[in-house]
């Protein structure tokens, strides 16, 4: 179980302050409808359709001004219980929800300084790992100098590779002789950010650990972007990491996009168009940058930067193509049982269709040109179930076997 227990007072006073910038959040929806209705729409609101005024607006001055002043007062007792909350260790199901809400609103989180955003670092066990641990580096030795490394993906952390009992991670490194190393990072960042920082990473953990000759990248889903980031920026940097890839493995990873994430761009912009319901089009807005990116697959920062993010928009990504001398494979999954068009191209795992999960596009351009032989379709499987289903752990295992570039 991981020990982050001296973490805990910044934890929950990362808690305290964003439940009270949530609760002003919800308070200026409110307030901005009530304001609509009780103008007709906006008629008479002479131009001012956020704020209410006289008895009603008082009202609301004053719940902002009491939310404010019990924020203030949690930070406060918060240090008179810092020894007890020291005592009480982290569990699993804290660590999946501090991953969702940093999945949601991490971008959020690091703009205001909130203890509760997540720093990227590797893991074994749960607990951080650094490159001069000397166990590190006699298992990396002992394996040949051959390194496993897991990206999770959206709103998931390390941990969460174990599912239904089963962690491909650690049972290819028994079965194949790899050494596993689990990122951990804030999955509502950019991509390209998260990217460019573990292309870093790597390089510095790699030339600290010079035992690793052999790297080999499994991701899920949106890590699998995070991963082709990496790869593009190591490149851009001559990072001599990227010279011990040897595998990159994608399972379930959206290249080209999630259809849910182009639906909630144009849930937001139908919801602007009435009066009434554009207040409620803020609560659309509550996607981190991390998720908006989902929208087409945004890898690099020319991406989206210069852009607005919750603007209707086209793919107009920078193609960025498979890293090359690299064996690279993709694994998609379908909830169906038989193929059909609504289940491949709509439904797919639930979260990705089949043709963005095996990098298959009508611009070529963006086509990744993947070989069959290195694609699996798995059938009647969900999104995360391709974490634990068995026939995608024997084909992983051939692949990593086989170890033939693309």
């Amino acid at each position: 179980m991981p020990d982050d227990s001296d973490n805990k007072p910044d934890h929950l006073r990362g808690t305290s302050q964003l439940t009270v910038e949530a609760v002003l959040a919800v308070v200026d929806i409110v307030e901005a409808m009530h304001r609509t209705i009780s103008t007709f729409g906006g008629l008479l609101a002479g131009g001012q359709l956020d704020r209410t005024t006289g008895l009603t607006g008082m009202v609301y001055r004053n719940i902002r001004a009491v939310t404010n002043l019990v924020g203030a007062g949690i930070d406060v007792a918060l240090e008179e219980f810092a020894e007890r909350l020291n005592e009480s260790g982290p569990t699993s199901a804290n660590e999946s929800l501090l991953a969702a809400v940093n999945g949601v609103l991490g971008d959020y989180l690091v703009a205001t300084d909130n203890p509760l955003a997540i720093p990227m670092e590797f893991r074994q066990d749960g607990r951080a790992v650094s490159a001069d641990d000397a166990k590190l580096h006699a298992a990396v030795r002992k394996a040949g100098g051959r390194v496993l490394l897991m990206v999770h993906g959206s709103s998931s952390n390390d941990l969460q590779w174990l599912r239904k009992g089963h962690d491909h991670g650690q049972a290819l490194a028994e079965e194949l002789g790899y050494v596993p190393i689990y990122l951990r990072y804030n999955s509502g960042r950019h991509i390209s950010e998260n990217g460019a920082d573990l292309a870093a990473l790597l390089d510095g953990f790699t030339a600290e650990l010079p035992e690793l000759t052999e790297l080999s990248i499994l991701a899920h889903s949106m890590g699998g972007l995070v991963a082709r980031s990496a790869c593009h920026y190591a490149e851009e940097a001559g990072h001599a990491w990227r010279e011990r890839l040897r595998n990159l493995v994608f399972l379930a990873t959206p290249h080209h996009g999630a259809l849910l994430e182009r639906s909630g761009n144009w849930l937001h912009q139908i919801l602007q168009i009435s009066a009434y319901s554009a207040p409620i089009s803020r609560l659309a807005k509550i996607r981190s940058a991390g998720v908006t990116d989902l929208r087409y697959g945004n890898l690099v920062h020319e991406d989206w930067r210069d852009c607005e993010r919750f603007e209707l928009s086209t793919d107009c990504r920078q193609p960025v193509p498979l890293p090359k001398g690299v064996a690279c494979y993709a694994v998609a999954a379908t909830t169906a049982a038989t193929s059909t068009y609504v289940t491949d191209h709509v439904v797919g795992d639930g979260l990705v269709q089949l043709d963005s999960a095996l990098g298959r596009h009508e611009d070529p351009k963006y086509d990744l040109g993947l070989d069959e032989a290195h694609q699996f379709v798995a059938r009647r499987c969900s999104h995360l179930d391709v974490l634990c289903k068995p026939e995608v752990y024997e084909v992983l295992g051939n692949w990593l076997t086989s170890r033939k570039p693309a």
